[in-house]
């Protein structure tokens, strides 16, 4: 977007959290090796050290694991439609004067989240004209190729920067690889890094045609002509989403066995 302020130095992590899961319910409460799953994200948002941390949630009781952890958490009003809409309702109750130029949305099911990952989602904000940040990493498994279960990406990669411009999001394989399956496609990370001005235009758009036919929310953001850009990273972390999910979830945490 023309005329957006420079690359933020001021972020506010905000990571939105519910009970309901038609998959595996209570998932934020999910012990993992005697701490509930939200907690082990809040921890990794904390080791990114890029600002405050909060975790905006749709019941009590996982703000109070949160705080019992020694974390802040800020239980939300509305009954959300999306993750997008409860972290900018939590940005202006606990910030309304806007001192956080900056907020990244950490989901609440990425237990394995690299801190390093985290913060290189605000690298691209390191260009002006950027609206909305967020993480894509090289597909290596063929199977992922055309699985309608990962989000790709359709962009190129700057070598220099590690970032690129994303054109489209897509549960398809785009760009598509025509009969050279060497050539790269991107697994979409959901994690973004919004500027402030961004994630209210955001929140404030209608659902769009393409958003609903995908089923990718990004989508609504480049049909409303606001620019993403992607960070290159190593690693996926592990979404948990079922049983199955949080059975590898916790083999990928076991702490190490003792000699």
């Amino acid at each position: 977007m023309a005329g957006s302020p420079a690359a933020p130095l001021r972020p506010l992590v905000v990571i939105p959290a519910r009970l309901a899961s038609t998959r595996l319910p209570g998932k934020p409460l999910a012990d993992i090796h005697g701490e509930a799953m939200i907690v082990h994200v809040w921890r990794r948002a904390v080791e990114a050290d890029l600002g405050p941390v909060v975790v905006a949630c749709g019941e009590a009781e996982i703000a109070a694991a949160v705080r019992a952890a020694g974390g802040d958490a800020l239980v939300t009003e509305g009954d959300h439609a999306s993750g997008s809409d409860r972290i900018f309702e939590a940005v202006e109750r606990l910030d309304p004067d806007g001192a956080h130029d900056a907020i990244v949305n950490i989901q609440g099911d990425l237990p394995t989240i690299e801190s390093e990952s985290v913060r290189a989602a605000l690298r691209p904000l390191a260009e002006p004209a950027v609206d909305i940040a967020t993480l894509v990493t090289e597909i290596a498994e063929p199977r992922e190729r055309r699985d309608p279960n990962v989000t790709k990406a359709a962009l190129v990669v700057d070598e220099a920067t590690r970032c690129g411009r994303a054109l489209y999001f897509s549960r398809s394989p785009v760009p598509w690889p025509g009969e050279d399956d060497s050539l790269p496609l991107y697994h979409h990370i959901g994690l973004y890094a919004y500027r402030r001005a961004a994630l209210k235009r955001f929140v404030a758009l209608p659902p769009s045609p393409l958003e609903r036919r995908e089923r990718l929310e990004q989508l609504r953001a480049l049909e409303a002509g606001m620019r993403i850009d992607a960070a290159l990273v190593d690693t996926v972390p592990l979404g948990v989403d079922t049983p199955a999910d949080l059975k590898r979830a916790r083999a990928a945490l076991a702490p190490p066995a003792k000699p």
